[in-house]
Formats: structure tokens, C-alpha cells, sequence
């Protein structure tokens, strides 16, 4: 096989690999128990051959994330406000990731990622409804670009250093453990092949 072809073949397996890793994530998200508050009085209902409820007005629940967005489109209940991400969340996030001294990383609020594309897509749902959200999105995703950018110029330092710390990884969420951890094998491998590997003759 052509060696391009076949490095062509392998970043575009890398690529799906990737991909499939962080849609599995996303999955166990929306699988994911999360506590959610009764707007009013509601019956048992049956979910896509789930029973959830019945709901007591102000009382506190535990239902599957997947079933609370449902619930709260229908304006029967709503997220608790420590649960869900917003723009100040999110300017303390840079924030605490700008104040961090170098070769430090911050530990960010638990299922930032998915939160985060999740708020994402409700500004932008909401656009064609309130247009002046538009400046609300772009603001809030230059905010999280600046974030992700910044994590992950972090996380390339690490990956090309030596190996790092449970305490260092744990500051990690499962999406940047995933990056990490392809980045210190190539960058491994690129290290070997630039040292040791004399090429053809």
C-alpha cells in the first residue's frame, strides 16, 4: 500500500474513532440522572415505555436527562439553577482558567461539554423567535472557543511532557482524557520517528 494512502486511511479512522468516542459521551449525558423541580400538579406519565411522575408542584425529582428536557419543553418542570450552564457560569470558567499559573489546568463544572453545546443550540433555537439573540450567541460562543483554545493548548503541553499525575488528569473531563490520550501516543511516535528512524536508503 502507498505509505500517504495509508496514513490517509488511518487519520480518517482516527477521525471516526474520535467522533464515536465523543457521541458515546453525549449518550450517556442524555442517559444521564439529573434533578429537576415540578412547575405544578402533574398525573403519572408514560415515557417511550418509561412511567415517570407523578410530580408534586416545588418538590424535587431525579429523572433521565433525555426526559427532563421533554418535561421542561412542556413547561411541567424546570432544571435546578445550579444544574444548568448560563453566560456567568461560563465568563467564571475563563475566568478561573485564565488565573491558573503556567502548566496549571483548571477542574471544570461537572458534563461541561455537553452542557455547553446544549446552550449553544437553545440560544440559537431562539433566534428565529427573538433575533436579537444573535449577539447573545456570538458572544457566548467566542467565550467558549476562548475556553476550549485555551484548555487545549494546556492539554497539548501536557500530552507532550512527562507522564502527568492522577491529580493533573482528574482535572480532565472524559472528552479531554480521550485528546490527551491519543496526543501522548502520537506525539510518542513523532518523538521515535524524528530520533530513531533513519528513513530508506
Amino acid at each position: 500500500m502507498n505509505p500517504i494512502k495509508g496514513k490517509t486511511i488511518g487519520l480518517e479512522r482516527g477521525k471516526r474513532d474520535l467522533a464515536a468516542k465523543i457521541c458515546t459521551l453525549d449518550f450517556c449525558f442524555e442517559n444521564s440522572l439529573v434533578k429537576i423541580v415540578a412547575n405544578r400538579n402533574c398525573p403519572e406519565i408514560k415515557l417511550a415505555g418509561l412511567t415517570v411522575g407523578p410530580f408534586d408542584e416545588g418538590n424535587e425529582y431525579e429523572v433521565y436527562f433525555w426526559v427532563a428536557k421533554e418535561l421542561a419543553n412542556a413547561g411541567m418542570v424546570h432544571f435546578r439553577e445550579d444544574d444548568v450552564l448560563d453566560a456567568t457560569k461560563l465568563f467564571k470558567v475563563q475566568w478561573k482558567e485564565g488565573v491558573q499559573i503556567p502548566g496549571q489546568i483548571s477542574e471544570l463544572p461537572e458534563d461541561f461539554y455537553p452542557k455547553l453545546r446544549r446552550y449553544l443550540a437553545t440560544i440559537k433555537e431562539e433566534i428565529s423567535k427573538q433575533p436579537e439573540k444573535i449577539n447573545e450567541y456570538e458572544k457566548t460562543k467566542h467565550l467558549a472557543k476562548d475556553i476550549v483554545n485555551s484548555r487545549l493548548k494546556k492539554i497539548v503541553s501536557l500530552s507532550a511532557g512527562p507522564s502527568q499525575t492522577d491529580q493533573v488528569l482528574k482535572k480532565l473531563t472524559s472528552e479531554e482524557k480521550i485528546l490527551y490520550d491519543q496526543l501522548v501516543k502520537l506525539i510518542s511516535r513523532w518523538k521515535t520517528n524524528i530520533l530513531e528512524n533513519e528513513g530508506d536508503k
